[in-house]
């Protein structure tokens, strides 16, 4: 068993649940807060269902590697918009630990751009090869 095919596998599967997990809590909550924040900047409210896409098409891509690079560019256009429309405050400040405010949102961000850079992996539906695993 190849180390860096299990590393990719278990990357994939850490970013990829732990969004779908946001993502499946909006399928109960709804997008109302997302929509408001979302007209609060000016731009069309309808586009808060782009998180149901963000946080639960492109997690489920990531967790099956199937198109897993595709997947992993949803969650990363996802997360620029979660912290551009709801964090932005928060960007360069700490936590009374003195960690990162946005540790969360950037282990979302940074993780799901390692595997856009890495792929899937052999461990995927989609298998190691093709320009989208």
């Amino acid at each position: 068993m190849k180390s860096d095919d299990t590393g990719k596998l278990i990357v994939r599967l850490s970013v990829g649940i732990l969004v779908l997990m946001h993502g499946l809590f909006k399928l109960s909550s709804g997008v109302g807060g997302i929509a408001g924040m979302l007209s609060s900047h000016g731009l069309p409210s309808v586009l808060a269902y782009g998180a149901y896409v963000g946080e639960i098409v492109g997690p489920l891509l990531v967790i099956l590697g199937l198109f897993s690079r595709l997947g992993a560019l949803i969650i990363v256009v996802n997360m620029i918009f979660a912290i551009l429309l709801a964090h932005m405050g928060q960007l360069t400040s700490l936590t009374g630990q003195g960690g990162w405010a946005l540790e969360l949102q950037g282990m979302f961000l940074f993780s799901a751009l390692a595997v856009l850079f890495m792929g899937a992996g052999r461990f995927s539906l989609g298998g190691a090869s093709g320009r989208w695993n």
